[in-house]
Order: C-alpha cells, then structure tokens, then sequence
C-alpha cells in the first residue's frame, strides 16, 4: 500500500493535510522519537504525547487539520498487520458449512404451508466478519465471569444458529423450527435475538435497530461501573456490538458516542458491516457511507480502523505511487460499487480502471475474472483478524471497525448486491447448486433435485469441528449462551419499612418524596444497599434526590476534577469514580440503557444490581417505549419510577410536560408490573413485593422473576395517613384495597381512585354525606392494569376449562359486597380505570382527563376535566339517578351549587409543589 506522503494531497478542514518536507532529517528524528515513544512507553503514553502535542500547537495558533476522513483503503497497512493463528483452510470450511447451513434454514422455512420467511442476505455478508470472531476473540462464561457481551446484528441470527447446529448446539429438527415457536415447540427458534424466547441461548435483543449500538455503548459503561464498585471483575469482558451500515441512520445508533469516549469505554468495539445496502436499496448511493462514518466516529472521539479493501488489491495498491488507484477509490459513489458488485470483470476494467491509461496498466496482466474476484475487506479472515487485534490493542478510547462487504455474498448472481436482496428468502434449485458449487460442498445434484435442500454437516470427528470446539474451549466456552449464577438475595426485613408505615404525622409530602424516603432506608441495608444503581436524567433534584449526592456520589471513572460551586453546601454535588448514582445527563435514552444494563447484570455477570430509574413521567414510556419492551425482552428487572405523574398535577408546565397516558402504555407490556400508590404505606408494601419478586427466591427456586416494577409517583403534597392496623396488604398487591369506609349517610355508593386522586375521592366522601345524605366507601386502586391482567387470566382459563368449577377475578370476588354504583376516577384518561369496567359487579363510570394538558392551576385543570372532588360527586349522584335512587332535579341542583361549569369557581389547590 502506498504511503501517505506518496498520494496527492487532500483537503480536510479547509487546510492541505500534505504540505512539502523542507527538512526531512528533522522529520525523521520526530518519528523515530515517537517510535521510541511508543516501543519504551506504550501506545497510551504515546497518545498522551501527541494529545498534548496537538493542545500545544493550537496554543501557538499552528493550524492542525482535523483528520475526520482519511482516504478509502485499510487503515492498517499490510505490512502492519499481525500474524494471523488459525488455520484459514479449515476456517474456510466451517465458513461454507454455515453459510450453507444458514441460507438452507430460511429456504426450508418457506416451504409450502409454512412460508414464515426469513433473512439470508444480510449474514450472507457478514458471515466472516463473525467466523474470525467466533475462531478468535469471543470469550465465553466457562471461567465463571461474565465472558464477552456481543450484540448480534438482528437479520444474523440464521448464520448463528447455523455455527450453533455445527457445534451441536442446536438439532436439526430446531432449524426446522426456525419461527415456529409455537407450532414446533419446544424445538421453535425465534426469528432474531430473543432473550425472553430462548432464554439460554440469546443475551441481547437487537433486532430493534438503534437499540443494540446504544445497549452496547451502556453495556460496555456499566462494566466499568460495576468493577469500579467492587461488585463484578470485569476486566476480561469485552463489548461486541456487530451493526449495519443502514442502522446507523437511526438517531439511537449514533447518538450517545460521546459518552464513550468521554469515558474512554476502551472495552467496546463496534463492527458496521458496510455492505452499502438498506432493506430497499443503496445507504448513500451518490455518497460514501464508509467515509461519512468514520468522519462522525472520529469527530465523537472514537478510534476508527476502515476495513475496505481484501488482500487480492494489496499488490495493486502497492504499485500506486501516484495515488491514481487511491484517488479513484476516493471519488468512486457507493451506488456505483454496489453495480460493481452484480457485474462481470469486464465491465469492471472498462468502467472502474479504464478512466485513465495508468490504471489500465495496472490490472492489464490479470483476467477479467481476476478482476471479478477482487474482494472486500470483511470477507477477508487476515484482514479482520489484523482489525480485531488492533480494536482490542487500542487503549483509552472506543473502536469502531468499517468493514466493507457485500449483501447477499456468496449467494449466487440472483442475490449478491441486488437492491431487492434483503427482501429474498428461497433459493432455487439453479441457486443452490451454483451456491453448493461455490462453497466446494459434496453435496449431489440428486439431493437438491428430489426435495427440500439438506443440510450439511461434516461430521462431528471432522478436523473441522474439532476446531470449532478446540478454538471455543480455549476461549471459555460457547457463545452466545446466556447464563443466570446469581443467588437470591438476603432482603431487608418489615423494619426498614416502618418509617414509611407511620405515614407523614403533620407534614405534607408527595409520593415521590415517599418513595424516596425508602429508597434512602433500603440503600443503608447492609446486605443490599451497595446493589442499588440510581439514574436520573437531570432531573435529581426535581426529584428531591440530592440528598443522596454527598453520600452515594456521582459516578465519574475520572473523579471530580474542580471544585463544585456547591461544595459548602450540606448537598453538595458529588462526583466520584465508585460513586453509586448514574447522571447520564438529558438523554431519557440514555438512562434507559442503563436502566437494562443493570438490571440484567444478574445474567451477564452473575451479580444482582437494582436499578431504580427515575424520570418525568412524561417522558417514560412515550418516550422510550421501544427501549422498555428491549428490558422486557431482556429479562431486566428493577424500578421504574414515573415522577410528576398526572395530567393535572404538575401544575404550570403543560401540554408536552402533562402525563395521562403512560399507565396505559405501561398496561401494553407484558412484563411491567405497573402501580399508581397513593401514600407511603402503599409504596413500602409494593416496593418490599418487587423485591421479594425480583431478586427474593421464586417457588420453583430460581432467583426471581423476569418482570420489572413502574410506579407512578406525584409532586403534588399530601397528608399520608398511617397504616391502618387491618391493612390489607393482598388487596394493595392485587391492586384494590378500602382505605375509608363510608360513615355518614343513608344511600350507599362506592368511589374508586388511585395516586393523587385518592384525596379528591376523600373529600367527594365528605360532600355526598354531608349535602347529598349519600354513603360512600373510598377504595384506593392501586393497580388498573393488574387487576385487569389477572382478570383476563381468570377468563382465558374459565375459557378452555369449561368442565371446572369456574374462578371469579380478583376485582370481582373483592367489591362483590359493595353496595351502590361504582366511579372510578384519577388523574389518568378514563381508559385507565375503564379496563377493569367489565369486571365490576354493579354500575360503573369512571372520570378522567382525556385529552391534551395545559398550564394552569390545579384547581382549575381539575374542574375542567370534571375529575376533582365536586365533580365525583356529581358522578356518583348521576349514577344513583340511573338507578333511580334519587330524583334527577338533584344533578341540576349539584352543578349549580358546586359551579361545575365555571372553571375560575373551582379552588386553585395547593401551588406548586416538590418532589
């Protein structure tokens, strides 16, 4: 490969990267100082040296060009390039065999009568990039640590489970299975990465594209986290995150970059497989996608190795001394080396060299089916293997590898680099014997002729298997393979609860404070209280979580380096590299991340952490709703706290700040077990039940259940009452407990509330006894969404059972001696409490604030959704009419005297409010 000072020179920032060498003794002496540098010191006092090298230049005001983009070949020169330890022949085998293996799977899958589908296209392109690290770099869990963490590429999946059925991992009665999980059960195999499906093979669910780039970036942090807390020794874990070229157009994809550089995460590597393909066509048909990629990844702060170009151009590279070759590598669209990609040899020497003479000559000795097979870095085993090295060798900053391929390699000319490729699943007959044909297979005519295509194996005594297992024991085992070593954990008794259990006496605190006060008992635990990992998007304080500044700290691997303009403050902001809390700034994606991060660490390193994310509620499940069904599906456990709860509670901020809805959202995951407490005692209860649940022992005796808790929790203050001596715990569980019965009054009537619109209930009881003569019991509903699941439960059973005695739901069985209509009401759209609708045993009618938020008093917003107390009652005397219990000429009289229709008559209710 031709040296840099050999090309012509090229303009970066507005400045010649090249200028003329009018002293090239001194220059000499410059590398060869920082050659010895390097061989003395190491590459890290090295990159020290020229760091502070650059910073004192800009002192001088030398202008130093920003090196974002370097030119379209390898970054790592073929002389620099290590030696490689496997044997590539046997390599090139098992390669066949699972590329083989994989596209036959999906073909198989869309027999007649099943036709499920299935992607070969895109592992067809990447299948070496993985093969070297399956062969090479991949550590597994045999040491009883967390091995590597390697986020497979979705649309992969079929390559893997192919390597998987060679090792014998998987049968091939599972391959027939591929998306039939149900149907072929338990052989199914999930269509991608699925945790939740096939819960000791997969690790990381990736298929949702942005979600792996950006789990892996908190992954690779979260190992650094846990070491620097003495909790995990990850030092031997590395951080794999293999993503597509079209990915990277996601806003998760690229979006967090800088925090690992920030934090120098020199335990990731990202390898983009560049095959220039989206599902539909080119990623930058008129640009070059490989460049524009590394100039982001170098302007975030990451090193960047480009894997362009395979060894068959090195001799040709090497004859480039006037950097023609280069140059027209540089100026080539990536649209127009996709065609190249589908075209014959010919076409590529007239229309690729045939430009200028010089580049004619250069490949005028090679055929044109030599110049067919002139190949792309990532299907080159030295090549990644030299790119691998230098990723894992690299100190104090984050890898990204730029492999270039192409989609559909291998597959035959009716795939390789078509813009429908993604979109193909089924091979021919032609298809598979051109591709048996290629791949070197001993695999007869007859076969493909008279069936569905086999698979192949070698056997299991072949040299190649016993590679396969050789190169996997050496690096600690299979992967992926999920493995769950953690043990229950010992968890506070009913003590560390009390304080939350005497209530608030006098004072007046909203839920969230309520929370927070037992999250600070918890955290003094002596047994728990180091596994909890706070996160927060900016918003600490909002939260009333400073508090624990001083003492658990910010975490910070490099500390604090300045001093805080706080610092003489009782909370003063703390940073710390063993710090306990996670600032991940505002980036509610970020947090979330985390959020899974660690609450899988049970899994991926076989110790529990207890993640407790708190943010603006809003901004929850609206927001990265996508990233809760990843932690579901992920197996994640932990608190989600939605804070600022309500449409009509978080006074003043309005419309984008109003949250109705994300109990609903919340209702749509199966794994979320979603409460909407109104004071202190409830959430001790609820909190004390999610730990049991998730990190206590289950009954069949595996350490916790793969749900995740989310508790609604407001900034509106209140009186919390004391836990009543007859709580009903299994009712606060179960969602639906009494916490005042009606006392006054002739008529009976039933009020249902949850959260903050418990008081509103309390103060419509007092109303309806007092003016109305009407008794009304007050119930708090601590949880729409379970009742209603475990109603469903009751039905899907009463269903397929009819010949059984027949179960009656929870909600059911719990109000059935209620007397009187029932009104649901909360700071929630009325679908909230409408799910349970069907299983209320009497009249029902719930109120809610359905539609957008404003700014305004709470009074007001109250009195204009018709949810606050004056408003109940007039609900319940509505419903009382219906029955025909009282005389309608009451409801006139209710919004006359109350001035339901006048938003100003309503009282404003307490401002403001903290957390």
């Amino acid at each position: 490969m031709a040296s840099g000072s050999d090309r012509n020179p090229i303009i970066i920032g507005g400045l010649p990267s090249q200028v003329p060498d009018f002293d090239p003794e001194e220059t000499a002496e410059w590398l060869d100082s920082l050659d010895a540098a390097i061989d003395e010191r190491g590459r890290e006092r090295a990159r020290y040296l020229m760091l502070r090298l650059i910073e004192r230049a800009r002192e001088k005001r030398v202008a130093v060009p920003e090196m974002r983009s370097s030119d379209y070949v390898n970054t790592i020169a073929t002389k620099d390039e290590p030696f490689f330890p496997g044997n590539e022949e046997i390599e090139r085998k098992i390669l066949n065999a699972t590329r083989w293996n994989a596209a036959v799977m999906v073909s198989r899958a869309q027999r007649p009568g099943i036709g499920v589908g299935g992607h070969i296209a895109t592992f067809a392109s990447s299948a070496s990039l993985y093969d070297v690290g399956f062969n090479h770099f991949f550590r597994g869990k045999d040491d009883g640590l967390g091995g590597d963490q390697i986020f497979f590429q979705g649309h992969a999946s079929p390559g893997i489970y192919a390597r998987a059925f060679l090792l014998d991992r998987l049968s091939e009665a599972q391959l027939d299975a591929f998306r039939q999980e149900k149907s072929k059960a338990p052989n199914g195999l999930s269509s991608y990465p699925h945790p939740r499906l096939m819960p000791d093979f997969w690790e990381f669910p990736t298929v949702s594209m942005g979600l792996g780039p950006l789990s892996a970036i908190y992954q690779a942090r979260m190992n650094r986290y846990m070491e620097a807390r003495g909790i995990a020794d990850t030092s031997k874990s590395h951080v794999w995150a293999f993503l597509g070229d079209g990915e990277m157009d996601e806003p998760e994809s690229l979006g967090q970059l800088s925090i690992a550089a920030r934090e120098g995460l020199d335990n990731l590597t990202f390898v983009v497989n560049c095959n220039l393909q989206r599902l539909d066509g080119p990623v930058r048909g008129n640009g070059k996608i490989i460049q524009e990629l590394e100039s982001q990844f170098r302007g975030a702060g990451w090193n960047v190795i480009k894997l362009v170009w395979d060894r068959s151009w090195d001799p040709l590279l090497a004859q480039d001394r006037d950097g023609l070759l280069v140059n027209k590598m540089n100026i080539t669209p990536d649209g127009q080396f996709q065609t190249y990609a589908t075209e014959t040899g010919g076409y590529i020497r007239e229309h690729f060299f045939g430009d200028d003479q010089r580049l004619r000559r250069m490949v005028e000795d090679l055929s044109d089916e030599q110049i067919l097979h002139l190949g792309r870095g990532g299907h080159d085993h030295r090549k990644i293997f030299a790119a691998y090295t230098a990723a894992q060798e690299h100190k104090g900053q984050p890898t990204v590898i730029l492999a270039q391929t192409i989609k559909g390699w291998t597959l035959g000319p009716n795939f390789e680099g078509r813009n429908a490729t993604h979109q193909m699943k089924k091979l021919t007959v032609d298809d598979l014997k051109r591709f048996r044909d290629r791949l070197h297979l001993p695999i007869s005519d007859q076969r493909l002729d008279e069936g569905y295509p086999p698979y192949y194996h070698p056997g299991r005594d072949s040299e190649e298997i016993q590679y396969m297992h050789d190169h996997r024991k050496a690096a600690g085992g299979y992967v992926p393979t999920r493995v769950v070593r953690a043990k229950p954990l010992p968890l506070p008794g009913d003590k560390t609860y009390a304080t939350a259990r005497k209530g608030s006496g006098q004072q007046s605190i909203a839920t969230t404070m309520a929370f927070v006060r037992v999250l600070k008992d918890l955290m003094r635990d002596k047994e728990i209280g180091k596994r909890f990992v706070l996160i927060a998007p900016d918003e600490y304080r909002t939260f009333g979580m400073d508090a624990f500044f001083p003492s658990a700290k910010i975490y910070n691997p490099m500390g604090q380096l300045y001093e805080s303009v706080d610092r003489e403050l009782l909370l003063a902001y703390k940073e710390s590299p063993t710090g306990q809390m996670l600032h991940d700034g505002i980036s509610e994606a970020g947090c979330t991340a985390s959020l899974i991060a660690a609450g899988s660490a049970y899994a991926t390193h076989g110790e529990p952490l207890i993640p407790v994310y708190v943010f603006y509620s809003m901004f929850g499940f609206q927001r990265t709703g996508d990233q809760f069904w990843q932690m579901a599906d992920q197996l994640a456990r932990g608190f989600v706290l939605g804070a600022t709860a309500g449409r009509t509670t978080l006074t003043g901020e309005g419309l984008q700040h109003a949250d109705g809805h994300s109990q609903l959202l919340a209702s749509t995951n199966p794994a979320c077990v979603a409460y909407d407490p109104a004071y202190s005692y409830e959430i001790a209860h609820i909190v004390q039940d999610g730990l049991r649940r998730m990190y206590g022992e289950t009954a069949d005796g595996r350490p916790g259940e793969d749900v995740f808790y989310y508790l609604t929790v407001y900034n509106e203050p209140i009186q919390h009452p004391a836990e009543p001596a007859d709580v009903d715990i299994e009712g606060i569980l179960k969602g639906v407990h009494r916490v005042r019965a009606g006392e006054a009054g002739a008529i009976p009537a039933q009020i249902m509330a949850s959260g903050v619109a418990v008081p509103w209930a309390i103060e419509a009881q007092r109303l309806l006894a007092a003016d109305w003569n009407v008794r009304a019991d007050v119930w708090s509903a601590t949880s729409w969404n379970e009742l209603r699941r475990e109603a469903v439960a009751v039905e899907q059973y009463n269903l397929l059972h009819p010949e059984e005695e027949q179960r009656v739901p929870y909600v059911t069985s719990k109000l059935g001696a209620a007397q009187g209509p029932f009104v649901a009401v909360s700071d929630w759209m009325r679908s909230v409490p409408d799910q349970i609708a069907r299983w209320v045993p009497g009249r029902y009618n719930s109120l809610g604030a359905d539609g957008f938020g404003f700014a305004d008093t709470r009074g007001a917003a109250r009195r204009f959704f018709h949810i606050d107390a004056e408003s109940i009652v007039l609900a319940v005397l509505t419903e009382l009419a219906q029955d025909g219990t009282i005389d309608r000429s009451l409801l006139k009289q209710a919004v006359d005297r109350y001035q339901l229709l006048d938003v100003t008559a309503a009282d404003p209710g307490p401002a403001g409010g903290d957390a």
